[in-house]
């Protein structure tokens, strides 16, 4: 007899919502930089793309306790790439500060 809750042979959907909406915050984020001058960077837009880290990292944890690769490789490739570009867009915008 089969314990209710217990989750015994009723596998999770494997989930790639966290790491979708991560590249969707480094789209907008590239977006509102791209409006201000791509080359010249973005405070807020590297904000908004650092910021999609923390979903990503939420998909990083889901991957884990659903022990799924695809979730967690997709998340761990979004973590990277939100705060590369939200990094990128941060130092392009000081350095024209200053140039």
């Amino acid at each position: 007899m089969a314990v209710l809750g217990s989750g015994m042979g009723n596998p999770v959907p494997d989930t790639k919502m966290p790491a979708i909406v991560a590249f969707a915050m480094v789209a907008v984020g590239f977006v509102i930089a791209a409006a201000q001058g791509l080359i010249h960077g973005s405070i807020a837009g590297g904000v908004i793309a650092a910021l999609g880290a923390i979903p990503a990292c939420y998909g990083m944890w889901k991957g884990i306790q659903q022990e799924t690769q695809g979730t967690l490789a997709l998340s761990v490739t979004a973590v990277l790439v939100a705060l590369v570009v939200g990094g990128l867009l941060i130092v392009l915008r000081v350095i024209h500060w200053f140039h």
